[in-house]
């Protein structure tokens, strides 16, 4: 899996995320209270696990956290911003990324394949909020990384289609977005409490 464009695996600047989750751990991670966001670990975790975040999209943020969580309500909904430097970046909007995550999908294949058992299924209707799958194969890129000696990704960004159609015959969808899993909290430089214009 080593590809010698892998020097443009690093993001030259930063970039702003937005998490949405209850008032009152925006509150204790605005203080400081509480150093980082927690990691997303389960299994339906579509970019494998780590802190999510919307790139640039503090409303859909908030979105989510007011109707979007499928594991706990939440109660007190909020949004908290947070400067990332991408680091070394698993990139799903260029080639390269996903020739990697291709080339993972092949190796999980053939695992399942060789036990004789069928591969996990990405679930849950046509948004596929359930990633099983796709959980699975970006961590058996991670783990294919460590055992092979390559560095390991600080973040995984990829573009997600969800929702209907924002217009009729639209190709664009009412929730697109960008997607980021942050792997190495070391990458987010800070937090801050989002500035809703007047």
């Amino acid at each position: 899996m080593a590809n010698p464009w892998a020097l443009y695996q690093r993001s030259p600047s930063f970039v702003l995320g937005f998490h949405g989750t209850e008032k009152s751990l925006v509150d204790e991670v605005i203080a400081g209270k509480t150093t980082h966001l927690k990691k997303s670990d389960g299994k339906y975790e579509w970019l494998g696990h780590g802190v999510y975040f919307w790139e640039n999209d503090p409303q859909r943020g908030l979105e989510w956290a007011n109707s979007g969580n499928a594991k706990k309500k939440i109660e007190n909904p909020a949004v908290v911003g947070a400067v990332i430097d991408l680091g070394r970046c698993l990139d799903l909007t260029t080639r390269m990324g996903l020739d990697e995550v291709a080339e993972a999908y092949a190796t999980l294949h053939d695992s399942y394949a060789k036990a004789g058992l069928p591969l996990p299924l990405n679930t849950g209707g046509t948004d596929q909020f359930k990633r099983e799958l796709d959980c699975q194969v970006i961590q058996t890129l991670h783990l294919y990384r460590q055992e092979n000696g390559l560095p390991p990704y600080d973040s995984v960004r990829a573009p997600f289609q969800e929702a209907d159609p924002l217009y009729e015959g639209a190709g664009f969808r009412i929730r697109n977005h960008i997607q980021l899993a942050i792997i190495n909290t070391d990458c987010i430089k800070g937090y801050f409490r989002p500035i809703m214009s007047a």
